[in-house]
């Protein structure tokens, strides 16, 4: 038996000395304070086996950490909070060389001479306004974090050498530099009660901000948009472009949405019948091989989801384009998929009627009318389908949509979206800024422009920049109206601060000025609240509660345009014509959800009209899978699918407790509980009456339900068509229940959040 007040322990500057068993125990004492149901005795009993001569101090460290975590669980859930005060002290140590965080003024000073963080954060503060914000700020925030915060605070937002893992700040630190930089272009006399505001924001996770920001706000990069839209055109030009433009954004912490609808099919003529063209593979191969060919500085892998129309003549080779029958010729596994639809194509399918394909460059208008004009649109497509000079292909409708929702199921990576949705409930008038594309996380829908050249000035590639409500910690709906104030102030400050490596980029950005503020902690917001997914409970709160954040953003929004005037394209959005998204959301939802609006939308309609908006869009709904993890929330809008659930990504294997789980862990319905989508559907259309974006939703299907357990046709069927009626413009995964352990979610989205991960 091992005697281990014998062993040695390997200092970090190589000496050895006898292991100090009662500091660890007063360390453990320490983190373990007001916590319930921790055993700092079975924490020693675990981590003392796995010590061994010569050790470490770094690992003695890790090794408690991991054995204070490996006893999170639903009977014990404080482990989480042990684990994670450990990790911060260790953190803290490995930053400062002692528990107890520098100055603020110091801080930044040796990191700026260090160039790891922005040279004008020093410029532009003086010694006064360091002592001020640092003795604002509450580094005891940092005891607050669950461990699986803390892991992903290390692994993707704190700035470090992420080569030798070292870790150059706390917390606290980085949501002060945070506010610091966003709001260092306001008046001296105001700065400072913003940044001391905000920092309260997001350091209490009121608000959550995303991984581009997190990781990147305070250093020398100045990129932080979540989400980037590139259009392809049908020319050589313009693919090359559409690929420079790629690697660029990728290179660059952006999650991709790419738009190659417009590509002609195989065996189109090329120079009059010089040439056969080789269709859409070979180009989407080349997309996938920019994508792939950064790791983003180790924040995240590249990622994008590629959109085309169902009508394309290529469309069943696309459709199958991720799944792992076939060879690598004809496969582009690398990428998601998004397919476009729009009522007409619902109807062939309703009907029992035919869809007819078409190459794009065959049928002059159709692609442009697909999007701008569902009237011409519907015109020239049947024109076209009597025209015999066209080539063209028939398939009937259920086979087209059967196959789609196959490979859907089957990779649970084919995306769709409905361009009829997204132009007619959109802030953006469709007959001058039709939206053609989404993202990799189906929640942005902006115009977007084809590129021919990489440094066209006068085209669009769409960013959008991200935030989220922390629903869940709110006491009051009255609260959003100065955290809508304080987010839109911040993400508009930032599409100022941070640079346009493209100038397409830096055009629709100050056109447009486009902002997408989200939610997090929807599920514990509904067990708070009492009520569920799949019962209509939760419709009426939901309503209440969108209708609330949607008001607030315009209203900030507004605001902001008295004092820095409207955004130059605000005369191609909606708005401007004083059409609100409570005018256009499709009245179907009033069958499920009769709830009426509860504030003043004519007199803000009245004052969009007179002043305008600085912001072109100001929500939409995210995954939020990492940044829900650092505010202890539940991502998104989505059901857990354990009370205790186990997620894996880069960082290891992490558990992250449901909030509020003491008092309300009975009130939670967990994903593989919900009986079908129908609920959670109609509470996505009712976000949707006022998100101006789009919304990443799921949909999830338990084989085991069904006879023979195999989800039939109908039923994808029959959920597809229940979204496009209660109005969603996009669908994001489609999760099957696969048998393993109901706390497992292994799937790390790859918008990171997180994309457009936040």
């Amino acid at each position: 038996m091992t005697d281990f007040k014998t062993i040695k322990v390997t200092k970090r500057d190589g000496r050895q000395e006898a292991i100090d068993l009662d500091k660890i125990h007063r360390v453990l004492d320490w983190a373990a304070m007001g916590l319930k149901n921790v055993s700092v005795s079975q924490v020693e009993l675990k981590s003392h086996i796995q010590f061994y001569n010569g050790i470490h101090t770094k690992d003695i460290h890790e090794t408690i950490i991991k054995a204070a975590a490996d006893l999170i669980s639903q009977d014990t859930p404080d482990y989480q909070y042990l684990a994670a005060r450990l990790a911060i002290f260790h953190l803290r140590k490995i930053a400062y060389g002692e528990f107890e965080p520098p100055h603020l003024f110091d801080h930044v000073t040796k990191l700026t001479q260090e160039e790891r963080y922005d040279s004008h954060i020093l410029r532009d503060y003086d010694k006064a306004d360091f002592d001020e914000l640092n003795d604002y700020i509450d580094h005891g925030r940092d005891m607050t974090f669950s461990y699986a915060a803390v892991k992903q605070l290390e692994g993707k937002y704190l700035v470090q050498n992420r080569v030798t893992k070292e870790v150059y700040e706390s917390p606290q630190m980085l949501y002060m530099l945070i506010g610091m930089c966003l709001f260092a272009g306001y008046p001296k006399e105001t700065r400072l009660d913003y940044i001391k505001r905000f920092y309260d924001a997001i350091s209490l996770f009121k608000i959550s901000l995303p991984t581009p920001i997190m990781a990147g706000v305070r250093t020398p990069s100045r990129q932080f948009s979540s989400c980037v839209l590139i259009e392809c055109g049908d020319s050589l030009d313009s693919i090359s472009a559409t690929t420079s433009a790629i690697v660029k954004y990728v290179s660059l912490r952006a999650g991709i949405g790419i738009n190659a609808g417009r590509i002609r099919a195989v065996g189109s003529p090329i120079r009059g019948g010089e040439a056969q063209h080789t269709g859409c593979i070979p180009f989407f191969k080349l997309f996938q091989a920019a994508v792939k060919s950064c790791s983003q500085g180790g924040v995240r892998g590249g990622a994008a989801t590629l959109f085309y129309p169902i009508w394309h003549l290529e469309v069943e080779s696309l459709l199958v384009l991720k799944n792992n029958r076939g060879v690598e010729e004809n496969r582009v596994r690398h990428m998601d998929y998004g397919v476009q639809l729009n009522k007409l194509m619902y109807q062939r399918l309703i009907k029992g009627g035919n869809i007819t394909l078409f190459s794009p460059h065959d049928v002059p208008g159709l692609y442009e009318a697909f999007f701008a004009d569902q009237v011409e649109f519907e015109r020239l497509y049947e024109q076209y389908e009597q025209d015999e000079n066209i080539r063209k292909r028939s398939i009937p409708a259920v086979e087209l949509f059967s196959l789609m929702m196959q490979e859907r199921a089957s990779t649970g990576r084919i995306y769709i979206q409905n361009v009829d949705h997204c132009n007619t409930h959109s802030p953006f008038d469709p007959k001058v800024a039709p939206i053609r594309q989404s993202n990799l996380c189906l929640e942005i829908a902006l115009p977007t422009s084809p590129l021919e050249n990489i440094n066209e000035a006068d085209k669009e590639i769409a960013l959008c920049t991200l935030s989220a409500f922390n629903l869940g910690a709110l006491e009051s709906l009255d609260e959003l109206e100065e955290l809508a104030d304080l987010v839109v102030r911040a993400l508009d400050s930032l599409l100022t601060y941070q640079d346009y490596p493209l100038a397409a980029a830096r055009n629709a950005t100050m056109k447009r000025r486009t902002l997408g503020v989200g939610v997090i902690n929807y599920a514990y917001y509904l067990a708070k609240n009492g009520v569920k997914y799949s019962d209509g409970s939760a419709n009426a709160l939901t309503h209440k509660t969108f209708e609330a954040i949607q008001y607030y953003l315009l209203k900030a929004s507004n605001n902001l345009s008295k004092e820095f005037g409207p955004c130059t394209a605000f005369d191609e959005t909606t708005y401007a014509q004083g059409i609100l998204p409570i005018d256009t959301y499709k009245k179907d939802l009033d069958s499920i959800c009769n709830e009426p609006l509860h504030l003043d939308w004519e007199t803000l309609r009245s004052e969009i009209v007179k002043h305008g908006l600085r912001n072109s869009t100001l929500s939409s709904l995210m995954p939020s899978e990492t940044s829900s993890q650092i505010s202890n929330a539940t991502n998104g809008i989505e059901p857990p699918r354990g009370l205790v659930t186990i997620k894996q990504s880069k960082d290891g294997i992490l558990k992250q407790v449901v909030p509020g789980y003491d008092e309300y862990k009975n009130n939670y319905e967990l994903l593989w509980n919900m009986p079908n989508n129908e609920g959670y559907l109609h509470l996505v259309g009712i976000m949707q009456k006022f998100v101006d974006q789009a919304i990443s939703a799921n949909t999830n299907y338990d084989p085991k339900r069904f006879e023979g357990e195999r989800v039939p046709m109908q039923q994808l069927l029959k959920d597809l068509l229940t979204a496009y009626k209660f109005g969603l413009k996009t669908l994001y995964y489609q999760n099957t229940r696969d048998g393993a352990d109901d706390s497992q979610s292994d799937m790390e989205d790859d918008c990171a959040g997180g994309a457009c991960k936040i």
